[in-house]
């Protein structure tokens, strides 16, 4: 039960965290519509470190296979296809943030 819902309760403890709540949500929404680029940018740079350890783990599959660490391709397969798709995908996003910025820099203002 939401303690916002309680504006009829005559305790002032009650009625002071409920506007504590509303409060907290008000600010909340704000901050979330002025952050909105930064979580994006913090999104895209968490893809990057992903996409980097996915490069690493197909690396490190490849050098097992070729030391002969390892006889299962079945790893290395999969750990292959993880990297390509994740490098298509960070591709594709920094396709779009270059179109974005090219357009943001033909806006004449």
């Amino acid at each position: 039960m939401d303690i916002a819902s309680l504006y009829n309760v005559r305790s002032g403890a009650v009625r002071a965290a409920a506007e504590q709540t509303e409060a907290a949500k008000k600010a909340a929404a704000a901050k979330e519509g002025k952050d909105v680029f930064g979580t994006m940018l913090n999104n895209a740079i968490d893809n990057l470190h992903t996409t980097n350890s996915y490069i690493s783990d197909m690396e490190n599959e490849e050098l097992k296979l070729a030391l002969g660490q390892t006889e299962n391709t079945h790893d290395l397969t999969i750990a292959m296809q993880k990297a390509s798709e994740a490098l298509q995908y960070t591709v594709a996003v920094r396709d779009k943030f270059l179109d974005a910025y090219k357009e943001i820099m033909q806006m004449q203002i």
